[in-house]
């Protein structure tokens, strides 16, 4: 396997990692200024942390001028180099005039609206969150008990379509891949159907055996190679230590055998390093204890360790990676299990 140089400078990563903000097509009033920092007109992002706070400059020994809580939409207006050449990422975001947040704390998000769809077929359909989050509930009912709130770009599947006599709202039925026995209702308008022609294997005329893909713990970055050739890569979250004990990335060889487009992920004591997280987004298992790249929409601090062990990715990175390898998962399945799967290497 060929390398990478191992001297990536920080605008090496910008490069390759991107600032998770990019468009892939042309947006009403998307100006010259905005498609140059990847910011789309109408940006932005949701409060990741319990809270966060807004400095004067792009830099943490700047004035606090505000304070933020978890779930706070903000604007983001613009993109700004820390002055920490040492930082893991140094990428800041402009919000509005209040001042500077650090990204690594703001997941990037947009509002887009959808018109509900009536049909599905036997077995559902994926769908895609597509507002900053959206509530959940045991009943299609504004006033319904809350079952999850649901993050932007997670990822779900809707079994059947409700309207409200009452109220006239048109929710979605979804069923937890979990919980076998749970099914919750989120509006429709806040769920995208995502097309067939989206989840379509890329790169398909490149035998398997030319595809591989290479983690590096101490960088954080994870490269997709053709042959000797990178072709992707990314900045990544690998396991860390945490209160309730250490949950390290395991080096080694494996394949991306068990892939799911959705996951409900959860264990532990929610008090104690455990997790509850519903629709993961894109999840490539590699080990039979639960290790995975998947997307991630809980933090949007890649490039240094944070996970349980898994290698988290932002949920466009890790869709990429969702369709460039084996095996192929058919649209209309909730996941494929098999010896089979592409090469990836873990290393220090």
């Amino acid at each position: 396997m060929t390398y990478l140089p191992d001297s990536l400078t920080r605008r090496d990563f910008l490069k390759l990692a991107g600032l998770g903000l990019t468009a892939a097509f042309s947006f009403p009033g998307l100006t010259k200024a905005h498609a140059a920092s990847g910011l789309h007109p109408d940006q932005e992002g949701r409060v990741a942390e319990t809270s966060i706070k807004l400095f004067e400059s792009p830099n943490f020994d700047s004035v606090p001028v505000n304070e933020h809580w978890q779930d706070i939409v903000l604007p983001i207006t613009g993109i700004a180099i820390g002055d920490d050449e040492n930082a893991h990422n140094r990428i800041w975001y402009q919000i509005g005039e209040e001042g500077y947040a650090y990204s690594g704390d703001i997941q990037p998000v947009l509002r887009r609206l959808n018109k509900p769809v009536y049909e599905h077929p036997k077995a559902g359909h994926l769908v895609e969150v597509t507002v900053p989050y959206t509530d959940a509930r045991h009943d299609p009912n504004d006033d319904s008990e809350l079952a999850y709130r649901l993050y932007y770009e997670t990822t779900h599947w809707v079994t059947e379509t409700i309207t409200n006599e009452e109220t006239h709202k048109v929710w979605y039925k979804l069923h937890d891949d979990k919980w076998r026995d749970n099914s919750y209702y989120v509006l429709a308008s806040h769920l995208r159907i995502i097309p067939e022609a989206e989840l379509a294997p890329i790169s398909s005329n490149v035998p398997e055996y030319k595809k591989s893909i290479e983690v590096r713990l101490i960088q954080q970055l994870v490269v997709a190679y053709e042959g000797s050739h990178p072709v992707f890569a990314t900045r990544a979250s690998t396991g860390a230590r945490f209160a309730g004990g250490k949950y390290y990335t395991p080096q080694g060889t494996f394949k991306t055998y068990y892939k799911r487009p959705s996951r409900h992920m959860a264990a532990g004591n929610l008090a104690n390093s455990g997790y509850d997280l519903p629709g993961v987004p894109w999840v490539l298992y590699i080990t039979e204890s639960g290790i995975s790249f998947h997307g991630t929409y809980w933090h949007n601090d890649f490039g240094r360790p944070r996970s349980h062990g898994c290698i988290n990715l932002s949920s466009q990175a890790a869709k990429w990676l969702y369709r460039w390898t084996s095996p192929v998962v058919k649209p209309e399945k909730e996941f494929v299990y098999g010896y089979r799967g592409t090469h990836v290497e873990i290393i220090e």
